[in-house]
């Protein structure tokens, strides 16, 4: 079902689009007829999503790219704005966690996670901004985190990362209104992955993450899509600088 039909036909990247949150993303984005190509690193899990997305939308492509490369991150807009002949919404979903206690975190770890996760978004955003801003019009939608927000335990690098990245959503929305352009962040809380399901097996753990979140469950994948969905249509032409908070009200406490 076309619920934004005002995303017919528009040409959308999203990073980390492959699996999980980034997979449900741009399948969604094909449901409601937009041009879709998916980065990653994993081109068996590329072209396996990529065959799921030209079942729904024939105009569908992919690019396997390292974002930890600006020469890359050149390299993949390039490709894909060739392929879909413009862009106006990108989706900065690639990220990691390594999750270990501070006294433990490494060097290799820091700069790997402040890397993927905000050094990435911001050369991302910039290289699409080439085409955005001649336009005077694009959507930028970075996919920050709820612990942009709180600390958690064994989280230092990650928390850090993505609070960048609610700054750099600020940031980035505040210099480029003047060009038409949003730049907003969805913060989801923990979501029902293959990846998470194996930490919950830890179940003191699922029992602590329970108890932060007043709904009662966790997000599903396709709660953290309709706010992407949302922020790259026409309903929210007005905001921008903003960060949707899809956590089940755990930062309300």
């Amino acid at each position: 079902m076309n619920n934004f039909p005002d995303l017919e036909n528009k040409a959308v990247i999203v990073t980390g689009g492959s699996k999980g949150i980034g997979r449900d993303i741009a399948l969604s984005f094909a449901k409601n007829g937009a041009k879709v190509v998916i980065v990653g690193r994993n081109e068996e899990a590329l072209q396996q999503t990529t065959d799921e997305l030209k079942k729904i939308n024939r105009n569908s492509f992919y690019v396997s790219a390292d974002l930890n490369s600006v020469s890359e991150i050149k390299r993949m807009t390039e490709t894909a704005v060739d392929y879909m002949g413009s862009l106006d919404v990108l989706i900065n979903n690639a990220g990691i966690n390594r999750a270990k206690p501070a006294m433990d975190v490494t060097e290799e770890d820091w700069d790997l996670t402040l890397d993927t996760n905000l050094k990435a978004a911001f050369f991302c955003s910039q290289k699409a901004a080439e085409y955005m801003i001649p336009n005077n019009s694009g959507k930028i939608i970075n996919i920050a985190s709820q612990m942009a927000f709180v600390g958690y335990y064994k989280r230092a690098a990650y928390c850090a990362s993505k609070g960048g990245m609610v700054q750099l959503t600020k940031a980035l929305a505040v210099e480029w209104a003047s060009h038409g352009i949003n730049v907003n962040a969805v913060a989801p809380t923990f979501i029902e992955t293959e990846l998470t399901a194996k930490m919950f097996e830890d179940k003191e753990f699922e029992r602590e993450v329970y108890g932060r979140i007043p709904l009662g469950k966790l997000a599903g994948a396709e709660d953290v899509s309709a706010a992407a969905l949302f922020l790259s249509s026409n309903l929210s032409k007005f905001i921008t600088g903003d960060t949707i908070k899809v956590d089940g009200g755990w930062t309300a406490i």
